[in-house]
């Protein structure tokens, strides 16, 4: 499988992203032994970078990671994303990069890890406190003492991007981007492409949504407005209408999903957000499924026909998103 690079000056990349969030208990109850039989088994077929974030299951997503790579540190990638805060309920009662806070993340992720640098460091979001020179200034820092290799960032707009990327190269920015998540496609793709950076979309499956996924007990996607009343109604409609096409084409909606993705340009990298091996299994067939141009615009027909309703985070954090301003 042909590789892609990371940004201008960032490693080769496999073309698929595990995203390892979903193995700390966000969507539901999850098994550490099976969890960590996955990561291995996407090592074993190709998939070199995985992504983290320090506050999944509040350091419990890093420690699993830590004891899956335990003897395949050369075979992997870190991503990690920080600046999350959380009580001791669980819930989220804010953000901070500031700089000092940015070094005392590492420092811990360093631990929980059980590596000696981070492959691909980034915020989380954007602190509106904090000037991005100043948190970009930090982690470039870390770059010069070895803690870090490459920067990135998540969820900001162009603006962000372009003032970031003049403080520290940036290699990639993960945000949201899918057949029914379209926004960056105006502004944000079009600076990540002049600047030379590549981009890890997730929420390619809309968090489980274009899969068929129906949120349990536990599951954040339940509070999701995708999925809840009227709204997860309205989007079985068109669930139902790609999983139809994708019967035409000998695939599942997993992997039709995943392919429009891939068959979106080279800089584009679509983070799974894996949690079994049966689910690894079906979306590297994705790899096999090449899509026409005929093919693409018949899934741009199928999205308009039945358009996805709501948006993809709650009207509060949508406000919030850096990525979201006009």
């Amino acid at each position: 499988m042909t590789h892609r690079t990371l940004g201008a000056s960032g490693p080769a990349v496999f073309p698929l992203v595990l995203g390892c969030m979903g193995m700390s208990g966000m969507y539901g109850v999850t098994e550490d032994a099976e969890s960590i039989a996955t990561i291995h088994a996407a090592i074993d077929r190709g998939i070199n970078l995985l992504d983290t974030g320090d506050f999944y299951g509040m350091g419990h997503n890093e420690m699993l990671i830590g004891r899956a790579i335990e003897d395949r540190r050369d075979k992997v990638l870190l991503s990690v994303k920080f600046g999350a805060m959380r009580d001791p309920r669980g819930g989220w009662s804010g953000y901070d990069a500031r700089p000092a806070a940015v070094k005392n993340f590492l420092a811990y992720s360093l631990q929980r890890l059980g590596v000696d640098y981070i492959d691909l460091y980034r915020p989380a979001r954007l602190d509106p406190r904090v000037p991005i020179e100043e948190t970009i200034g930090a982690i470039g820092d870390l770059v010069k003492q070895g803690y870090v290799r490459h920067i990135g960032l998540s969820e900001v707009g162009p603006e962000t991007i372009r003032r970031a990327h003049a403080t520290h190269p940036i290699v990639d920015l993960q945000i949201e981007y899918a057949l029914v998540t379209r926004k960056p496609e105006e502004k944000i793709l079009p600076a990540t492409r002049e600047l030379g950076m590549s981009v890890t979309a997730y929420g390619v499956l809309s968090r489980g949504l274009l899969a068929g996924s129906v949120p349990a007990r536990g599951d954040m996607r339940a509070f999701l407005p995708r999925f809840k009343g009227p709204n997860g109604e309205q989007n079985r409609k068109f669930v139902e209408a790609l999983a139809d096409y994708a019967r035409q084409l000998g695939a599942t909606r997993t992997q039709l999903a995943i392919a429009w993705a891939l068959a979106q340009g080279q800089d584009i990298l679509p983070t799974l957000g894996i949690r079994t091996r049966k689910q690894l299994d079906e979306s590297l067939g994705a790899l096999d499924l090449t899509l026409t141009p005929e093919q693409l615009q018949r899934l741009e027909s199928i999205a308009a026909e039945a358009p996805i309703a709501g948006t993809r985070y709650d009207e509060a954090q949508m406000k919030a998103l850096d990525s979201e301003k006009p």
